[in-house]
């Protein structure tokens, strides 16, 4: 089969049921999609449905359609943790056996003292596990009045600094955070992601805006990415994807500021291409919806997912791939803010191949990384973990 193009979209924190380790994390209830559709008295995503979502999982008011569109399975993270940075290393074939360092308690106060002096910061706020927009609420005010940056960190491995953008401007913020990636949060502190969190507006009414950047570790090993790259394949890194991959293997970035902008992204760079490999993150389910423990906006931002879907498709000519899937969840009902730890849903096709095909539930979601790889003939696919279902598609 000649290869033509792949469209790879991470639904981010859309999980579809907790895994078997989910107790360890605290998240044995957690079921991003199916608690989200209970919640709401069930969720109506009929291209989804088309396409086999409901063959994977019960999720209220989505039907386990006979002769799906797609093929469907789920994928189970075999990494330590359930962090964006983590997850997406896996999606691109490398497993992290180590998990990063959490801090429930709030940094060490020798690290900060060191964040202090080689960032050049007064004083910093904060310092604790925290809700991005309560911490700005509670501390908003006394930062612009100081003008030091609330640091804060969740139950995932992540040092978030955020700041006013009239007070510390942004091109202040990112440099403090490089320095932080680069020269504090390292060795035994060496966290997932240094997470720029800047707001806007006045006491009362502060707002996060949507300049946020992720500074993550680069990958310890070779990733999808990085074959594609190296066998001079066009590759189009779409919303948060140059973030967690820290631009390698990528021939195009493009930075994106909402889920609507990063499915006309992605569509356009698709469109225009012969041969090559599209990766999109669609943050807004994590962020404003998960985060935000708000299970309405989920279910909106599902549905207006659901209805570019056919756009999406139309863009792909026959023997085009693409493959839907998540990176953690991100349950909107639960007690907590953090992510959960959960399956993933796979919904993937190659035009005018097999449909309707169960994949059943991969051990790792390596697994996609190597479907793609296998797809472009990489001559060192073999570098990467996981297994392809390519031939169950074809």
């Amino acid at each position: 089969m000649k290869p033509g193009k792949a469209v790879f979209i991470v639904l981010d924190g859309v999980g579809i049921g907790a895994l078997p380790d989910a107790r360890t994390y605290g998240d044995e209830d957690a079921n991003t999609l199916g608690n989200t559709a209970r919640v709401l008295g069930g969720l109506r995503l009929p291209n989804l449905e088309r396409f086999g979502l409901g063959c994977i999982a019960e999720i209220p008011g989505v039907a386990a359609v006979r002769g799906p569109e797609g093929c469907y399975g789920k994928m189970a993270e075999r990494s330590a943790g359930k962090d964006s940075t983590t997850g997406h290393w896996e999606l691109g074939g490398l497993i992290t056996e180590k998990a990063f360092p959490l801090y429930p308690e709030g940094f060490p106060a020798e690290l900060l003292e060191k964040f202090k002096r080689l960032t050049g910061c007064a004083g910093y706020l904060g310092n604790k596990p925290a809700s991005g927009t309560e911490i700005i609420k509670e501390l908003g005010s006394e930062h612009v009045r100081t003008g030091f940056p609330i640091i804060y960190t969740s139950g995932d491995s992540v040092f978030q600094i955020a700041a006013h953008e009239d007070v510390i401007p942004l091109k202040r913020l990112y440099e403090i955070c490089e320095v932080a990636r680069k020269q504090v949060l390292v060795g035994e502190h060496e966290v997932g992601r240094v997470i720029a969190r800047p707001f806007i507006g006045t006491v009362g009414s502060f707002v996060r805006t949507t300049n946020r950047r992720d500074f993550a570790l680069e990958a310890a090993g070779a990733t999808l990415l990085d074959l594609l790259h190296d066998e001079g394949i066009e590759t189009v890194g779409v919303g948060k994807i140059d973030d967690l991959f820290c631009g390698r293997g990528l021939r195009e970035k493009i930075h994106t500021k909402s889920n609507s902008e990063g499915v006309r992204i992605t569509m356009e760079a698709a469109s225009r291409m012969q041969m090559g490999f599209v990766m999109t993150n669609l943050v807004d389910f994590d962020t404003l919806f998960g985060h935000r423990q708000d299970p309405a906006g989920m279910g909106r931002a599902l549905e207006e997912f659901d209805s570019r879907l056919p756009a999406i498709l139309d863009v792909l000519a026959d023997g085009d791939l693409v493959v839907l899937t998540a990176d953690h969840g991100n349950d909107p009902t639960d007690q907590s803010t953090d992510h959960s730890r959960e399956y993933v849903p796979l919904l993937c096709s190659v035009k005018g191949g097999a449909k309707g095909v169960d994949l059943g539930v991969r051990t790792t979601f390596a697994d996609a990384a190597k479907t793609v790889a296998d797809y472009f003939s990489l001559a060192r696919k073999e570098r990467l973990q996981g297994n392809s279902f390519l031939s169950l598609m074809v």
